[in-house]
């Protein structure tokens, strides 16, 4: 099930979740931790920011010269653009610049640009960004900022919500390396299962279980528990705390490379700590599928060759050296994979069956999973 507040963003058209410096500083470490230069001599672009005040935009310019940076691009999309609308108040900062225009304030994105020692102060950072008005309201998907993409190397940002396969298609699309925020359910969309199943995609360092709290605009509606855990966790005011939150990469980090410690079948059965899994002698095998069901990533036995049925959670602890993804069970992908319809008569048993999803048998009851990434080990590992 999708987040709430997630969904909630959808019905009220905001895609306005601000990240905050912590969780940026702590992702962006894991890269650097597993790769000292992987920003050294690159333009970093920022293409769905608010470069004023931004988090992202702040962490980079601060970081500049630490991090080797060749130039940084930040860019912000116009207020009157914008699906959510909210009371617009250009900052003191772009006021005070002889070429403010109230006007283009409005309707008109910026970009933000920093490379060189402005200030004379023989550094490079926050103090030396330049901006200017873009030509248009810098939607991402226009001519104007395209080209930027194109210009960049790395892209970071916290995309829309409401149009995140189409960013990572703009991003693939321009063979771009990329550290981005989206949903945990994105996993299973056509557009990016099929890249994380042939590596092009996976997640990043941060592990999608860990919450992340964002900033939104005052008036939002987000649940009083949400709002309540972002305060346990120091955010008081307008914050929220979504736990379906992660972030995407096509840029290595260690993590991804720690293999699973797993047991075996006999270990698992005796010692692991989920009821479905301890004391039983078999695990479930699925009725329309050569496949076990696994509802849990530390029940993975390690003397299994065969094909076996995950949550997409499985997704946070994927060791590409470990395992190979075989697909997803879930519509379409889940018939091209050969899965065989159930009888029809089943259907009235659980009327939530769904062709191209699994299912197996329990007390003659027919039992569908959610949504399960079929995988195998690897003989080498």
């Amino acid at each position: 099930m999708a987040n709430t507040n997630l969904a909630n963003a959808k019905t009220a058209k905001n895609d306005e979740f601000y990240t905050q410096y912590p969780d940026i500083q702590k992702e962006i470490n894991a890269y650097l931790d597993y790769d000292p230069n992987v920003f050294r001599g690159k333009t970093v672009l920022l293409p769905c920011d608010d470069p004023e005040w931004s988090n992202f935009t702040k962490f980079f310019a601060q970081n500049f010269e630490l991090l080797g940076l060749k130039k940084l691009i930040s860019t912000s999309y116009a207020p009157e653009s914008k699906k959510y609308k909210m009371p617009y108040q250009p900052t003191l900062f772009e006021i005070e610049q002889p070429h403010f225009d109230a006007d283009k304030s409005k309707t008109h994105g910026k970009i933000f640009v920093l490379e060189r020692d402005v200030t004379g102060d023989n550094r490079i950072n926050i103090e030396d960004l330049q901006w200017q008005y873009l030509e248009g309201d810098g939607d991402f998907r226009s001519k104007e900022i395209r080209k930027l993409r194109d210009e960049a190397d790395i892209i970071v940002t916290n995309p829309p919500f409401s149009l995140f396969r189409e960013f990572v298609v703009w991003l693939m699309e321009a063979q771009k390396q990329f550290i981005i925020i989206g949903n945990m359910n994105a996993v299973t969309y056509k557009e990016i299962f099929p890249l994380i199943k042939e590596n092009q995609v996976w997640l990043g360092a941060t592990g999608f279980v860990t919450d992340m709290v964002f900033g939104v605009p005052e008036g939002t509606n987000i649940k009083d528990s949400d709002k309540q855990k972002a305060e346990r966790l120091g955010y008081v005011g307008n914050y929220t705390r979504l736990g379906n939150s992660c972030w995407f990469t096509n840029v290595d980090h260690g993590r991804r490379h720690q293999p699973l410690r797993l047991m075996t079948m006999a270990e698992n059965f005796k010692h692991s700590k989920h009821k479905e899994i301890r004391g039983r002698e078999d695990y479930i095998h699925y009725e329309n599928y050569d496949a076990i069901e696994i509802p849990y990533t530390d029940a993975i036995p390690s003397d299994y060759e065969g094909a076996m049925g995950l949550p997409k959670s499985f997704l946070d602890k994927y060791c590409p050296e470990q395992f190979e993804i075989i697909g997803i069970a879930e519509g379409d992908s889940g018939k091209e994979l050969g899965l065989k319809p159930f009888p029809s008569e089943l259907k009235k048993l659980n009327p939530s069956l769904r062709q191209g999803q699994l299912y197996y048998m329990e007390d003659g009851y027919p039992v569908k999973p959610y949504a399960r990434i079929l995988i195998r080990k690897k003989q080498s590992v």
